[in-house]
C-alpha cells in the first residue's frame, strides 16, 4: 500500500484519538476550549481538538469520509498542482481545522463549560472541496442513499445547522458548516477555474434529467 498524506492524517487521528479513550484528563486538556485558550494562551487548542474524537462512531464517520474524499482531493490537487498539490492539500486540511473554531471561539470564549472536539472542521473542507471540483459524483448518506455531491453538500449543510442549534454534545456541529464553507472558498483561491467549471457540470447534470 502506498503511503499518502491522507493515510497520513487519517493515522495521526486514529493514534491521538484512541490514546485520549477513556482518559478525561487528556481528553480535557485537547478539547476545543475558548475560555482557556483565552486566558491561559492555550492555543494549540485549535489544533489538538481536531484529532480526538466523542467516541468510536465519530472517529470512524470522519476516517471514512476522510480516506476516501481526502484521497480523491489529493490525486486531484496533484494532477492540478503537481507536488505543490501535497502542500495545498495539507494546508487545505490543517487551516480549515483551524478556521472552523475561530467562530465558535469568539462566540464562547466568556464560557469556561464549553467544549467541542472532532475532525470535522478538516474533513468538511475536504468534502465541499471534492463537491466543487467533482460537483455531480455521486456521495452516500447512508449505504444506498446516494445522491450527486452538490445535492449531498446542501443536505449537509442544512443537517449541521440544526444540530448546531440542538448544541446537545461535546461535537462542534457549527465547524462543519464553517469547514465546509472554507474549503469551498480555499478551492476558489488557489483554482478560480473551479467556479465555472461547477456550475458547467451541474448544468449538464440536470440538462441529462429533464
Amino acid at each position: 500500500m502506498t503511503i499518502t498524506l491522507t493515510l497520513i492524517l487519517v493515522a495521526v487521528n486514529i493514534i491521538v484519538s484512541f490514546y485520549a479513550f477513556g482518559k478525561p484528563i487528556v481528553l480535557n486538556r485537547l478539547m476545543m476550549n475558548p475560555w482557556n485558550i483565552k486566558r491561559k494562551n492555550q492555543y494549540e487548542r485549535f489544533i489538538t481538538s481536531g484529532f480526538i474524537h466523542q467516541d468510536h462512531m465519530h472517529l470512524i464517520f470522519n476516517m471514512f469520509s476522510l480516506y476516501f474524499l481526502g484521497s480523491a482531493i489529493e490525486h486531484d490537487f496533484i494532477v492540478l498542482f503537481g507536488a505543490k498539490g501535497y502542500f495545498y492539500y495539507f494546508l487545505l486540511y490543517m487551516l480549515a481545522i483551524i478556521a472552523s473554531d475561530l467562530p465558535t471561539y469568539f462566540k464562547n470564549q466568556n464560557n469556561p463549560s464549553y467544549n467541542s472536539l472532532g475532525a470535522s472542521g478538516g474533513v468538511a473542507a475536504v468534502v465541499f472541496a471534492f463537491i466543487i471540483l467533482e460537483p455531480v459524483q455521486y456521495l452516500c448518506i447512508f449505504i444506498g442513499l446516494c445522491m450527486p455531491g452538490f445535492i449531498f453538500g446542501s443536505i449537509y449543510l442544512i443537517y449541521s445547522y440544526f444540530q448546531g442549534k440542538r448544541a446537545n454534545d461535546n461535537i462542534n456541529h457549527d465547524a462543519h458548516i464553517y469547514g465546509s464553507l472554507f474549503g469551498l472558498v480555499f478551492c476558489v483561491i488557489v483554482y478560480p477555474a473551479c467556479i465555472p467549471h461547477f456550475f458547467n457540470e451541474v448544468n449538464q447534470w440536470l440538462a441529462s434529467i429533464l
